[in-house]
């Protein structure tokens, strides 16, 4: 073999290491925009992705509740069971089993998509439901939802005697029988 072949023999292979160097750089730079990307990923958009799916979603003190996921807002999902419905804080749920691997992102979200927890609970106000509130120190209250406060709602139990609910410490809002809105 001549000198010449000799080195382009050895350009072609340098030019070779080059390309798998250039190659195994790529693949790591997409691997780690994958996961910086991954990390604006919220819960609510991979719920979003799995609208009018059966999921499980579990909560403090309640257990596992399951259903159709049928609404998710910003901060809240509406998951519907067979006489039941829950809205539940998505700031409360600790697992959800079931989910889409997608997600949709909220740049992609109606206007109606958008709502915040006390548009579902206005409707609640509004059908005047009978609810079973979850709150995040393990008590229930079985009550009527009547108004709709920027931090709170405002509810009658069974005895008639008023109650105030603090968002913060709301769990799920159990409704039963048809009696949310859809």
């Amino acid at each position: 073999m001549s000198w010449e072949h000799e080195l382009f023999a050895l350009f072609d292979d340098l030019e070779g290491q080059a390309a798998a160097a250039w190659e195994a750089d790529r693949e790591a730079e997409l691997a780690d925009r994958a996961r910086t990307e991954y990390g604006s990923v919220t819960l609510a958009s991979r719920l979003m992705a799995s609208r009018g799916e059966r999921v499980a979603i579990d909560l403090p003190h309640v257990g596992r509740v399951e259903g159709r996921l049928d609404r998710v807002g910003e901060s809240w999902c509406l998951l519907s069971g067979p006489s039941q419905d829950w809205i539940v804080p998505l700031r409360r749920v600790v697992a959800v089993r079931g989910a889409s691997p997608r997600s949709v992102p909220e740049v992609a979200w109606s206007p109606l998509d958008r709502l915040g927890l006390r548009a579902a609970l206005r409707r609640l106000a509004d059908a005047q439901a009978r609810c079973v509130v979850h709150l995040a120190d393990g008590t229930r209250h079985e009550v009527h939802v009547e108004r709709v406060g920027a931090d709170f709602l405002e509810a009658r139990d069974a005895s008639g005697a008023q109650v105030l609910l603090a968002y913060d410490g709301l769990v799920a809002v159990q409704s039963r029988e048809d009696q949310l809105p859809g």
